[in-house]
């Protein structure tokens, strides 16, 4: 058993709830700019007082909709201004808000409306709108349904509420209510209800403040700090954003699609981002392909091996790197800031692993990427690297008032004493699961620990090292314990790679099902001679191809021991998506649903 813990930098003693952060702002700093609105092809002010009195009006309108203390309100709609509007109107009001991912079925939308039990919800588009329809008999408790484009028709019936009730139902609120319900990604089973107060928020956006004064506060910048979300605000890790923000006082804006990010990104010019590794893996992916297809390819890969050099000499690069990086400092890195609108020196990244190359390459080209670790459970990050306490290729210390341990009893994958699963104890973590005693029993402990059902390692200064999932662990024929996070990082890391999963369970030797990144692909059959109409699916057995994807297999291989090592693959002709059910909105497999729906796949890979 090995444990670290950080203590708390400040006692924090917050009595009331999220929604007084708000009118604290608006008091104290009017004019300050809190968000930045899409409006047309450029971006509009909203100050903290306007916010507020949004706000306000939303509040009202709730409460002259029925909407009592306590009750659960959905929403239902992309990362949009006014779905902080709603959060925050819904806590003003003394509500729950319950998360909905855009890409939910009509399946999984019934299930969180249900089990939530949610009086109204809002929605976004009339495929929402359709797919709520389909299973409306089913949810008997729902009252009222709104579009998030016609907050007008709330605002109209909160007209004869006075604006002293809906303080009264603000100031009643205390940091231990429920704030929200966000259901958890179900790639283990049905999306279990976490439980989120408005005082696990406050631990969780005041220390993280507190430790990352250069994004959240702006320490060092001569302007005030901002971010563009894009992440969805139905996950947590960008809900803790859109609190932080307001808690921080820095400008928020947000981006609804990932298509346009360069180009909302290059118009917003924020000075951190948050972000999960596919879409900084894009980034690297679509700049090197972009500079291959121009004939400068040989320039952009001597200067992303500079980069990574003069990030892992640490501040004691030679005179010889240092003049290669400022050469190519003028070149290369500059246009890529300034793809990323300029200013942007901070990432935040979590979700999955970026991996120690990628983080050396950002941090070269300054973007210092710190990735960090958490879940539903804690309220997003419970541990992170900071510019203080930084070590690439781990996911940082914990926050302050964080405790991690390492149950070694548990699980051992590597034989090494120091791994097992990953335990958390903070005043992030969730206080329960919505309406299922038996899993809250089975996931905190007496004492207030919280088994997250992930394996990592956790080193002498206390950094983590995420090592796989234990509910995902495979058990080959020759009793060789797999955690299979590992080898599909580095594997999914090529550029033509779109995903890998490992199976193997049960069988003699691990293989992996492997799909091809799409817009990669095109450039791929271009400089590999290719008809240019090819499919994946008419080139899925091309030597040429297959050679490209066991460089990626082979370089995963490296990473790991040879018993798990992967000996076959096969090359799909799908993608995996949330669209197609195979990933969840935070793009992590669905393992159950692939193994099902590509079941002939994988017994050909031991036929």
């Amino acid at each position: 058993m090995r444990e670290y813990a950080v203590p708390p930098v400040a006692k924090r003693e917050e009595a009331g709830g999220l929604a007084d952060l708000v009118f604290t702002n608006a008091a104290e700093g009017p004019a300050d700019v809190a968000f930045r609105r899409r409006l047309g092809a450029g971006w509009e002010d909203v100050t903290a007082e306007r916010f507020a009195a949004e706000v306000t009006e939303v509040a009202r309108g709730l409460v002259g909709s029925g909407i009592g203390p306590g009750d659960r309100v959905a929403v239902l709609a992309a990362t949009r201004y006014e779905w902080t509007l709603l959060d925050f109107a819904i806590w003003t009001a003394g509500a729950v808000s319950v998360p909905i991912y855009v890409t939910s079925s009509a399946e999984q939308i019934q299930w969180i409306l249900s089990d939530s039990g949610s009086v109204a919800v809002v929605v976004e588009t009339d495929d929402q709108l359709a797919r709520l329809n389909g299973v409306r008999g089913e949810l008997p408790e729902l009252r009222q349904v709104w579009r998030v484009d016609d907050l007008a028709g709330v605002v109209l019936a909160g007209q004869e509420v006075d604006p002293a009730d809906v303080l009264a139902r603000r100031t009643a609120v205390t940091a231990d209510d429920v704030a929200t319900i966000i259901y958890t990604s179900g790639t283990t089973g049905r999306p279990k209800g976490c439980v989120l107060t408005h005082r696990n928020f406050f631990d969780e956006c005041g220390y993280g403040v507190e430790i990352l004064p250069e994004l959240f506060k702006g320490e060092g910048l001569a302007e005030q700090p901002s971010t563009l979300l894009f992440l969805p605000v139905a996950h947590v890790f960008g809900r803790m954003v859109q609190v932080g923000c307001v808690f921080a006082r820095c400008t928020m804006g947000h981006g609804p699609d990932t298509k346009n990010l360069l180009d909302d990104l290059a118009t917003f010019r924020p000075t951190f981002i948050l972000s999960v590794p596919y879409v900084l893996e894009k980034v690297y992916n679509g700049a090197r392909q972009k500079a291959h297809t121009g004939g400068k390819g040989r320039i952009f890969d001597a200067a992303a091996a500079t980069a990574i050099a003069h990030s892992e000499a640490d501040g004691k690069a030679g005179l010889g790197l240092k003049l290669k990086h400022a050469l190519f400092d003028r070149l290369v890195y500059g246009k890529l800031r300034a793809a990323l609108g300029g200013k942007t020196t901070w990432a935040i990244s979590g979700g999955a692993a970026l991996g120690a190359r990628l983080t050396h390459f950002y941090r070269g080209v300054g973007l210092t990427v710190l990735e960090g670790y958490g879940l539903t459970e804690t309220t997003a990050a419970s541990t992170v690297n900071t510019p203080r306490h930084f070590k690439p290729g781990t996911v940082g210390r914990p926050l302050p008032g964080t405790a991690v341990r390492i149950d070694t009893e548990v699980v051992d994958v590597s034989g090494d004493d120091a791994e097992g699963e990953i335990l958390i104890k903070g005043g992030q973590v969730f206080v329960r699961y919505w309406n299922n005693e038996t899993a809250t029993a089975e996931a905190l402990d007496a004492d207030g620990w919280f088994r997250t059902g992930d394996l990592g390692k956790l080193d002498a200064d206390g950094y983590l090292s995420i090592t796989g999932r234990k509910k995902e662990i495979l058990v080959t024929t020759g009793g060789k314990n797999v955690a299979p996070a590992v080898i599909e990082d580095r594997i999914a890391a090529h550029p033509l790679i779109g995903q890998a999963m490992v199976v193997g369970d049960g069988r003699k030797f691990i293989a992996a099902l492997i799909t091809v990144d799409r817009e990669y692909f095109g450039y791929w059959k271009k400089t590999a001679g290719k008809p240019a109409e090819a499919t994946v699916a008419e080139l899925a057995a091309d030597p040429d191809l297959l050679a490209e994807i066991q460089n990626a297999v082979d370089d995963g291989n490296a990473a790991v021991s040879k018993a798990e090592s992967v000996r076959k693959f096969r090359v799909l002709a799908t993608e995996f998506t949330p669209e197609s059910g195979h990933l969840t909105p935070s793009l992590k497999l669905k393992r159950q649903e692939i193994m099902r729906d590509f079941k002939d796949e994988v017994e050909k890979l031991y036929s």
